[in-house]
């Protein structure tokens, strides 16, 4: 069985936000009510976090979340990453270090902005008052397994630090974090019809969203090249109503909304 939770479905200002309030959405609809972006996925016995969103105390409590094995960064932006204190209370539970990985900058920007929770192997803390996080480094040529789980990391380009996307068992589960594009390499790898693809929208618009996002039309041109049993966009801002995005997407292609699951 695998089981996918979308943590939170929303961009760096959340739904609603401080600055535009509900903007387009429609506050009466709670799938509009969106917590940062992060993502749960169980693959046989495998638990993976994907991103440490700054509502992740929230997003795990609200999910009964207890354990997990690793952690897949995408990219360092603080929407993507600055949860990664609260990782401190799955140390608490096991009293083991845990296993994160990313790309070389993902990972170099972690050791550099919060090298106090870097350990080698054992718990530094055994309190535990922070974090105890082992950091691996994934290369975009390389094969990598969480026991049986088959993980590659999927290049993207066009956001304003390196991105990376993640692709399970080689094309199940495809996830695409922030990018305006998706590098013809990644798509390469590929090899079966997607059972769910996630990606990013942030704002309808692509004109508004050319310096780094994927506009609604870019998303669809993807879906459409990759062909998913299932895909599902999440990341988005207060231009995003869920309404109105579920009205402009085929009906194998749905908006994302926080603590939605997916089974299959």
């Amino acid at each position: 069985m695998t089981k996918v939770i979308i943590l939170g479905s929303g961009a760096a200002p959340g739904v609603p936000a401080i600055a535009k309030g509900w903007g387009a959405c429609n506050p009466n609809n709670e799938k509009n009510r969106r917590k940062r972006i992060g993502t749960y996925i169980q693959i046989g016995s495998q638990k993976i976090l994907i991103d440490t969103s700054p509502d992740l105390r929230a997003q795990l409590l609200e999910n009964n979340i207890k354990h997990i094995d690793a952690v897949l960064y995408t990219h360092a932006h603080a929407d993507h990453l600055h949860g990664i204190d609260d990782l401190r209370e799955f140390n608490r539970l096991t009293k083991k270090p845990i296993d994160i990985y990313g790309s070389s900058h993902s990972i170099e920007q972690i050791k550099t902005r919060f090298s106090y929770l870097i350990c080698h192997g054992e718990c530094a803390d055994k309190g535990i008052f922070k974090a105890s996080l082992d950091a691996h480094v994934l290369g975009f040529d390389e094969d990598f397994y969480l026991n049986d789980v088959k993980i590659n990391l999927l290049e993207l380009s066009g956001h304003l630090v390196p991105s990376n996307g993640y692709l399970f068992n080689d094309g199940e589960i495809v996830y695409i974090s922030d990018c305006r594009e998706i590098c013809d390499k990644a798509l390469a790898k590929i090899k079966r019809r997607p059972k769910l693809l996630i990606l990013p929208l942030t704002t309808i618009n692509s004109n508004y969203a050319k310096c780094s996002h994927m506009g609604l039309d870019k998303v669809l041109e993807y879906v459409n090249v990759i062909g998913p049993e299932l895909a599902v966009i999440n990341h988005m801002a207060v231009e995003c109503d869920y309404d109105e995005v579920n009205s402009l997407t085929p009906s194998n292609v749905v908006p994302a909304y926080d603590n939605m699951v997916i089974e299959f």
